[in-house]
């Protein structure tokens, strides 16, 4: 259980792993301040607290400083998914660099514990498998994905410089491909791609063969790690995520098995860069946190489904 009394300050709180997020503060007895500029986060996603005397929200651009008091700093400010972060690469990076020194600057000031959402996509296309937090990583710092790449990285940087300077209490985690209800339905990751086009009884676009692979974690297990890791001791980097490695074709088969519908695929060229394997190494988190996901895929797709489902009948 949380600590009743706790101020949380929250960046990117009305997004898709914010808001689930806020939800397990809120539920747990604490206060959270959520910071979002809306660019990709979205206000229903947080609706339901904005009675409640222990929330409060503001409109804020990260890449301006800001002071609002708080105990705990969870930095998640960020487009995350390609089809955001690619449509401007330049004010991505000056959203993850500039955020993310405002933030680590106001945990200075308030001697908070600031954690950071960083990213599978620090290790790039990886040549070790799987990924290992003790590995650097296999990353083109030009390429069409680096404003969000080299953007995670200079943020880890920055987070560790913070700590070994002025002896911040500093949490990272990387955070391995997540998925569930709140995914908006255009972000051009895969599960919500290939739901949306099964729903709408269209072929599914895959990328390059589908051989290369994902790791799949529900929401619900994510989010209960972050807060592990934020109660934890130790700094990291720490890597979230499911260990259960799947292809992009079995992961169609599944998704089109779940929702009875055909499966019919259309195949285009892979986009440069995209890592052909994806799978978190996750004994740190065992053995520190005790954790591991504990919602299997089959399982998590339900809800996933059903909530896109309610999404595409509101916009018809």
């Amino acid at each position: 259980m949380g600590k009743k009394g706790i101020k949380n300050i929250v960046t990117g709180g009305a997004g898709f792993l914010g808001s689930h997020l806020i939800d397990k503060l809120m539920y747990r007895g604490e206060s959270v301040i959520c910071l979002d500029n809306f660019l990709t986060g979205d206000k229903k996603n947080i609706k339901k607290w904005y009675k409640n005397k222990n929330f409060e929200l503001i409109n804020h651009d990260l890449t301006k400083p800001i002071f609002v008091e708080g105990d705990r700093i969870w930095h998640l400010g960020c487009p995350a998914s390609p089809s955001h972060y690619q449509t401007n690469p330049i004010y991505t990076a000056k959203t993850i660099f500039l955020g993310t020194l405002n933030m680590l600057d106001l945990a200075k000031k308030l001697k908070s514990k600031i954690f950071l959402a960083s990213t599978s996509e620090i290790y790039g296309d990886p040549k070790v498998h799987p990924q290992t937090e003790d590995y650097f990583g296999f990353v083109n710092p030009i390429g069409i994905r680096s404003c969000y790449t080299e953007g995670k990285r200079i943020a880890e940087t920055l987070f560790f410089d913070y700590q070994r300077l002025y002896n911040l209490d500093i949490r990272v985690a990387r955070i391995f491909n997540t998925y569930g209800p709140r995914m908006t339905i255009n972000d051009g990751r895969v599960m919500s791609n290939f739901i949306v086009q099964a729903l709408n009884h269209k072929p599914l676009t895959i990328y390059g063969d589908g051989l290369q692979t994902r790791s799949f974690c529900y929401v619900e297990d994510l989010i209960n790690a972050m807060i592990k890791v934020m109660d934890g001791t130790i700094f990291g980097p720490v890597n979230l995520g499911n260990h259960e490695e799947i292809s992009i074709l079995d992961l169609a088969k599944k998704i089109t098995k779940e929702i009875n519908s055909e499966m019919d695929l259309i195949f285009k060229d892979l986009p440069i860069d995209d890592p052909k394997r994806r799978q978190p190494s996750i004994a740190l988190a065992k053995n520190i946190y005790q954790w591991e996901p504990r919602i299997s895929l089959e399982k998590g797709l339900k809800p996933t489904i059903i909530y896109f489902k309610k999404l595409l009948k509101k916009m018809k």
